[in-house]
């Protein structure tokens, strides 16, 4: 059947302005039921009428239609497109009018209202603030605490929604309301725990905050999302599990509850951004000689069995340690030196780039040098200076360079001394390097002055 839809809005209109009670309740109850079938405008239309329904029954507890007309906005909230009903419901008036009868209502019209609010704050970002901004917050924490089982669900799915406002985190602190937030990020629909998560980095990022959260479990509940979330809320999960890394007091904390192989599978990924989010992980985490050790297990085993994109994130992450001077003898002895080598053949040019970048890097070190000579490194560097990438031959310079100082390589590397890459870097590194001469010398003799003055009482 094809109903009149503008003589049944009529039809509506005359039952909700002059019908009895039980007409009514019929007439509400038949439009939920006609919600999923009727057109977006004529439902837009009836959106004023159970706005001031809603108003009305917000102070009378005693109305018998109220969880009725709660639940029919809800079910025109989820029609339509890019939640245009949802916004216009919250813009009526209606969603402040739920939050006012939501405290005082009972078990059963409370879980008719969550689910009503539930909806309409995923739907629409606009309507997160007019909670926000109406108490919402403050209900919500306050319906927590009193561990409303049956519908914490909605309640924890809520607050998530809600966190991504400025404000609302705001609020979280001071109304101890953060161990319903890193619950959130525990429980509920994957959706909704990559929004409590996101909060989370976002309120991690000041130290007495990021303390409280870690406090609360934060740690667990991270590393759980690592591993059982979806390709998205792996990276958001690892960008927060970053902002507690950036407290060293927490590293080992992370490393014991078995970070490092995940952010492994991370960088294993195919989110270049995950990658990313891994390469500052392990280089944060590498500031234990320990870890370093187990991260180049893992870096290793990447370069031998990834693909082009996974090898060029772990040769990276070998390019950035190889600057720790505690991390240099690590990655030499973690077998990655040989691979390095070899992946200087690579097809990609990205994982030529960044191998030479960490080659480049090691090459400062004489024991790091004998090792890639040891495995045949310099034939390659020399080839690279002929490649058509800037960065690939200002990289090969830089390490040739380097190479330059040893008596053995001395008479192979001074045949390209007067290559333009060689000498263009040479340029480069020595005016660096007599920049930080001169600095050390000016620091130095500023010291000198400073020690020389009289102290004053």
């Amino acid at each position: 059947m094809n109903p009149n839809w503008e003589e049944s809005l009529n039809h509506f209109e005359r039952m909700i302005d002059s019908g009895t009670e039980s007409m009514r309740i019929k007439a509400v109850i038949k439009l939920s039921k006609l919600s999923n079938q009727a057109p977006e405008y004529i439902l837009s239309q009836t959106i004023p009428i159970l706005s001031n329904l809603i108003e009305d029954d917000s102070s009378n507890n005693s109305s018998p239609h109220q969880g009725l007309v709660v639940h029919c906005l809800k079910c025109i909230a989820r029609q339509g497109d890019d939640g245009r009903l949802a916004t216009e419901i919250g813009q009526s008036g209606a969603l402040c009018s739920i939050l006012r009868l939501l405290p005082q209502s009972n078990a059963s019209v409370q879980k008719i209202c969550l689910k009503c609010i539930w909806c309409l704050v995923n739907l629409c970002n606009e309507n997160r603030l007019i909670v926000a901004m109406n108490g919402g917050l403050e209900i919500i924490v306050n319906m927590l605490s009193s561990s409303m089982d049956g519908v914490r669900r909605y309640l924890l799915e809520i607050l998530s929604a809600l966190s991504l406002v400025r404000v609302v985190r705001r609020g979280l602190v001071s109304l101890g309301g953060l161990r319903f937030l890193v619950e959130a990020a525990r429980v509920g629909n994957m959706l909704s725990r990559e929004r409590a998560c996101q909060a989370i980095g976002l309120l991690g990022i000041t130290r007495r905050v990021r303390r409280m959260l870690v406090d609360l479990g934060v740690i667990d509940v991270l590393m759980e999302l690592l591993r059982v979330g979806d390709g998205a809320l792996k990276v958001v999960a690892g960008n927060t599990l970053g902002v507690i890394l950036a407290n060293i007091d927490y590293i080992d904390l992370v490393a014991q509850s078995g970070a490092i192989p995940l952010f492994a599978k991370l960088i294993q990924g195919s989110e270049s951004v995950g990658q990313e989010i891994a390469e500052d992980a392990f280089c944060l985490l590498a500031v234990g000689e320990a870890n370093a050790v187990v991260i180049a297990e893992h870096l290793v085993r990447i370069l031998r069995e990834g693909n082009a994109d996974s090898k060029a994130a772990a040769a990276n992450v070998f390019w950035d340690l190889s600057g720790y001077k505690h991390t240099v003898p690590v990655i030499r002895n973690s077998g990655a030196i040989p691979l390095l080598v070899e992946l200087l053949s690579s097809q990609s040019n990205e994982v030529r780039e960044t191998v030479s970048g960490a080659i480049a890097q090691l090459s400062y070190s004489q024991a790091d040098r004998e090792a890639l000579n040891e495995s045949g490194a310099v034939p390659l560097l020399l080839d690279l200076l002929h490649d058509d990438s800037e960065e690939l031959k200002d990289n090969a310079a830089e390490a040739l360079i380097n190479f330059f100082d040893d008596t053995l390589q001395h008479e192979t590397i001074s045949q390209v001394v007067d290559h333009p890459s060689f000498r263009s870097m040479q340029n480069r590194l020595g005016r660096i390097r007599g920049a930080s001469d001169n600095q050390t010398v000016s620091s130095m003799r500023q010291m000198n002055i400073d020690q020389a003055e009289p102290t004053r009482d």
